[in-house]
Parts: structure tokens; sequence; C-alpha cells
């Protein structure tokens, strides 16, 4: 079997003079050379490499031992964030894997000829299909991403569309996430039920104006408007449903665009992880200190540290901070 300490990156002679440093807790680098029985400069040069690693300290000429359990357990931290870095790296891979998947959708769709489109009319028609098809999905939850330009159609959704969306994403069937007028958010109804689409586990951003409405429903349905940059209400509830990846593909392109530039829902702080380690490092603690506080692990600190820029949009952790102040999250 292999030395368990190379997956950490000691060598063989790296382990055996960590572990001489151990037995003596305190020598010099000649006492070392001669309990390796080797030429003291390469030992010395060895000892370089270990208090680089923070396994050992030298302190006036002379090395002392670090309790194990700290000195490797920085040592494995440091190897897991690697690990950490290299999973993410991964899933980039596999992201990109997925965008080439969708131009080879969209190549063969432009082979085999026209779309499938067909025009709709009715808000009952709508939203109804929107959960029947959730209900028939082979893979749920199906992702909808849709944005609404208008009060009205808020309004109706509030009133009379929202408790089936709810219901579907508490049953897995559908992930809801919307882009919508920031002034939708002074209409009771439009509020109350949006605070129930997130706690049923959707997402919500805002936008001072919404260019107009559209939806994607999965990966092979689209829903578009009869007039571009109008709302529905004023046709009707008049919509064309357009079956190819090609479109699909566009629209939630552009849905990403939008969804980058809208704002959070400005009420209701995090109370989560990621809220708890960005309100305690605000108190000034490090890592260590947060993660004792909460009974986590280091790298699970680490790792909501992680979240929080990716939801913030921040480049490090003091940009971080700055924004969720902004956002009235430390409050």
């Amino acid at each position: 079997m292999s030395d368990p300490f190379e997956t950490l990156g000691l060598d063989s002679a790296q382990t055996a003079l960590y572990t001489a440093v151990l037995r003596l807790h305190r020598a010099t680098r000649s006492d070392l050379a001669q309990a390796m029985d080797g030429p003291i400069e390469k030992v010395g040069r060895q000892l370089d490499d270990l208090v680089k690693m923070g396994v050992i300290d030298e302190r006036s000429g002379q090395y002392l031992a670090r309790h194990p359990a700290a000195a490797l357990g920085r040592v494995i931290a440091e190897r897991l964030d690697r690990l950490a870095e290299e999973s993410r790296r991964i899933d980039s891979a596999l992201g990109s894997i997925r965008s080439l998947i969708r131009d080879y959708d969209a190549g063969r769709d432009l082979r085999n000829g026209p779309f499938t489109v067909e025009m709709a009319s009715g808000s009952d028609i709508l939203y109804e299909s929107v959960s029947g098809i959730a209900v028939q999905s082979p893979a749920p939850p199906m992702p909808l991403l849709t944005a609404i330009p208008d009060e009205r159609t808020m309004t109706d959704f509030a009133r009379k569309f929202a408790d089936p969306w709810i219901d579907a994403q508490k049953r897995n069937l559908l992930t809801v996430r919307a882009i919508i007028p920031v002034s939708t958010l002074a209409i009771p109804e439009v509020r109350d039920q949006i605070s129930n689409v997130i706690e049923a586990g959707g997402q919500a951003r805002t936008l001072d104006r919404v260019p107009s409405w559209f939806m994607t429903v999965g990966s092979e349905m689209a829903g578009l408007p009869a007039y571009w940059g109008g709302n529905l209400p004023d046709h009707a509830y008049t919509f064309y449903l357009v079956r190819t990846s090609v479109v699909v593909g566009v629209l939630s392109t552009l849905f990403e665009e939008l969804w980058a530039r809208a704002q959070p829902l400005p009420w209701a702080p995090r109370t989560d992880g990621v809220m708890q380690v960005l309100r305690l490092a605000a108190q000034g603690l490090c890592d260590d200190s947060i993660a004792r506080r909460l009974g986590v692990s280091v790298r699970t600190v680490r790792a909501r540290w992680s979240d929080a820029m990716t939801e913030l949009g921040a480049q490090s952790r003091f940009h971080a901070g700055v924004e969720a102040a902004r956002r009235g999250w430390l409050s």
C-alpha cells in the first residue's frame, strides 16, 4: 500500500523527518540530521519545506512540532480546497458540453425544416399548460423561466394562477425563476404570492422595465407573445408555443442576460447558512471561528463563501460583504 501522506504532498523522506520532529519535539538541524543519519544540507532543505507546509515551526534555529491534528488538518483543508476548485472546473466543463449539445440540436433543427409553432389564447390555457407539462416531464423538476413586463399580468397570476405553480414546486415537479417589474411589488397580493413561490423553492428578481413577456418550459418549448414588447391581457392572452430547442436556447440566453442585470427582492433578509457566514464575517470572525460558532467544518464555511460570492456577483469576499450590506442582508 502507498503511504497515505503522499496524498497530502509529503514524500517518504519528509514523512520520516516529520515523524522525527514529533518524537524529539524540539531539535536543531544537527540533531535532526543525526536522527535521520543524513547530510545536514539535505535535512535542512526538507525542514524548510515542512515549515512552508505549516506542519512544523522554526524558532531561533530550533524546530518544534505542531500538534498533528492541527498541522495535518491544515494540509488536508488546503488539499480539499484544491479538490473543490477542480470539481468546479469539471462542472464548468460539463456546462460547456451542455452548450455544445444545444448547438448540435440547433443544427439538427435547422436541417429538419420549419419549427413547430401553435397559437393559443386564454390565460387558463397558458397557466394550465405549464402545470400539465410539468406533471408529464420525464425528468422533474422541470425548469420554467419567465419574464413578465406588466402589473396586470402579475395581478392575474397572483389572484388566479399562482397556487398551482406553487403546488407543483412543492411536489418537486417544477422550478420557477421569474423576472418581474419592481413596481409590481407594491401590489399586496403579488408580493404575498411571490413570497410563496420563493418559499416553495422558486426564485425572483426585479427590473425597472422588463422588455417583453416570454417563457421557456424545459428544454424543448418556449412561449412568445403575439406582439413582442406588449403584455398578455391586452391581447386576450394570445401567445405562440414554439417547440424547438433553437428558440428555447435563444430565449434562455436572453433570460440569463436579464437575470444578471436584475436585482434580488428587497425584503426578507437571508437566514440560511450563507447569511450566517456573512453576518459573522462582518463581525470580524475568521473562517475557523465561524466554523466553531456554527458547528460546521471550515470547508463548509468556505463553500458558503463561494455560494455568497456567486449569488452576489462578487469577485472577492470584501466585495461580497459590501454588496450584502447594500442589499440589507446584514441588518
